[in-house]
């Protein structure tokens, strides 16, 4: 005979609902980081267990392999940050004559008269406008606590991820009916084979299309040949962009500037790497999820809108296994 639902709302039951919800809206957030933390942890794991097999302390085995994962994400964000200081030093320095007072007033001699606009005024329109700007950054730099929150709330979570794990994982397990277990281990085999295909079908693409970007675009003697790859790799992990904006981009500048021979050689090394992407993403995604294109694309565009940055590797993410799940789900109803 079915019990109704009161029956199953028992005193324990609806304390444990309601310190469930107070505990949700305490970590919310940093759901993100949490989140984050545990899919870079599922990254991360397999590193700290060759160390771990090596040097047979877990602690020790876990930092270490945050540092070898940390590290070279450090040195790639600085070298973004040194080349664009660079650059805009450059500009100024070859701009030091230029005096903004006498632009405006070349560029106010070209607007035509208009009661309702005085072109004198313009300059302090524009300053009025940089200074409200300013003020914005500025402002917004005082929420670098926050980021120190979150990274710190990252990093702890990376590393307990790591070490308990599966303590964490056989914790959730414990509360599975026995005949549910298998949908919940299929589950789990779902959350990873997604995880396998956004590293691998994804990011490990990525990185290979901006060593190429970075060779080619050395050898055929553009500055900043290595910063042009990593743009092109990032940009790669984008559906909707790719490695074309910045190939195409260069063969503009080299036919504004006459060198006809390099756009031509420019426009086939960015077919290269678009033939490369499409040989290299399908051939490596097609080991693990199954997952349609679209819901990949609506998780990469979508995610940043809700959870910023991070969303770029959570929606996906998010999305990937709502459909995993429900596809499981559909064939346990089906018996399949």
């Amino acid at each position: 005979m079915e019990k109704d639902l009161k029956d199953y709302m028992t005193p324990p039951v609806m304390l444990v609902l309601f310190l469930l919800a107070v505990s949700l809206i305490f970590i919310f957030p940093v759901l993100n980081m949490i989140v984050l933390g545990a899919i870079l942890a599922y990254w991360i794991r397999p590193i700290a267990c060759k160390i771990q097999s090596k040097l047979r302390f877990e602690s020790i085995s876990t930092i270490l392999a945050m540092i070898l994962v940390i590290i070279p994400l450090i040195l790639l964000v600085s070298y973004i940050v040194f080349v664009i200081s660079g650059f805009i030093s450059d500009v100024l320095l070859a701009n030091s004559n230029f005096d903004f007072n006498v632009a405006m007033a070349q560029i106010s001699s070209y607007i035509p008269q208009n009661p309702f606009i005085d072109a004198n005024n313009m300059a302090s329109m524009v300053q009025s406008v940089a200074k409200y700007v300013l003020g914005y950054i500025s402002g917004k730099a005082g929420s670098i606590m926050n980021i120190t929150l979150d990274l710190f709330i990252l990093v702890c979570s990376v590393y307990y991820f790591i070490k308990d794990g599966d303590d964490c994982l056989n914790f959730i397990k414990s509360f599975v009916p026995d005949d549910h277990i298998e949908f919940f281990d299929n589950t789990v085999k779902s959350v990873e084979d997604v995880l396998k295909s956004i590293f691998y079908g994804h990011f490990l693409t990525s990185v290979i299309i901006g060593i190429f970007g970075a060779i080619g675009y050395s050898l055929l003697g553009y500055p900043y040949g290595i910063f042009l790859g990593i743009i092109t790799g990032i940009l790669q992990l984008i559906p909707i962009f790719g490695p074309w904006p910045i190939y195409w981009a260069l063969a503009i500048l080299d036919a504004v500037s006459g060198n006809y021979p390099r756009v031509v050689v420019v426009l086939l090394f960015g077919f290269f790497l678009s033939l490369v992407d499409m040989y290299i993403r399908p051939a490596i995604s097609s080991h693990h999820a199954d997952i349609h294109p679209l819901i990949l694309l609506v998780g990469f565009l979508a995610g940043p809108l809700v959870y910023g940055i991070v969303g770029f590797i959570v929606g996906p993410l998010i999305l990937g296994v709502t459909y995993t799940i429900l596809d499981s789900f559909r064939k346990e109803l089906n018996g399949a």
